[in-house]
């Protein structure tokens, strides 16, 4: 079969306007998602993970911790994976942070046990993030640098992921009471599951 070389005719490539409807629709679930894990007090990995703890510690909003925390990723991620990328990036990471900020107003969770919500929470969030990748964007943050540390070093990014994350709930358990880093841990093992069955690296490729 023949295949036209202008890649604006490829039949898998996303309209602008699908990649802007998919973009919002995998940030809203991402946000729906943290509303739960907030909602319930307990943690997750990665940077969202990492501006949690420090939310939590500190009183400050998970929000713009969150932007902030992302900040130093960007140019990183310009490097690795080309300025269209980073921009949305970038836009997705802003939308996430005013939204869980905003949803709390007009959300209001009353009672959730842990277990179900920790389901919940790794099941939007994969989801969520399963449609950010399908449609080239990113919550920003560790998994550019993991790339990059295995563009310069061979070490496996997964790897780089997986030792961050295990240096993450180990601080926590000094931090937490161990209920909460159990629970956490069971939200984080529903989300790496959602995400590693469903996620096509061969054929969603962030560019």
């Amino acid at each position: 079969m023949h295949h036209s070389a202008d890649p604006s005719q490829d039949p898998l490539r996303h309209t602008l306007l699908e990649d802007i409807q998919g973009l919002s629709i995998g940030v809203f679930f991402c946000a729906l998602g943290l509303q739960f894990l907030t909602h319930l007090g307990f943690l997750t990995g990665q940077t969202a993970g990492l501006a949690l703890i420090i939310a939590y510690l500190t009183g400050w909003p998970f929000g713009a911790v969150f932007f902030v925390v992302n900040l130093p990723f960007y140019w990183l991620a310009w490097s690795r994976m080309g300025l269209n990328f980073t921009l949305r990036s970038l836009g997705c990471v802003t939308a996430l942070s005013l939204l869980t900020e905003w949803l709390p107003g007009h959300l209001v969770l009353a009672e959730v046990t842990p277990a179900l919500g920790m389901v919940i929470f790794g099941c939007l969030v994969g989801a969520g993030l399963l449609i950010l990748f399908r449609h080239k964007g990113s919550l920003g943050g560790l998994g550019v640098t993991a790339l990059l540390i295995q563009d310069r070093t061979g070490f496996p990014a997964g790897y780089v992921q997986l030792l961050f994350d295990g240096a993450l709930f180990a601080t926590a358990a000094f931090l937490f009471p161990a209920q909460v880093v159990l629970y956490s841990l069971l939200g984080a093992v529903v989300l790496n599951f959602v995400i590693a069955f469903n996620h096509r690296r061969d054929r969603y490729i962030a560019t």
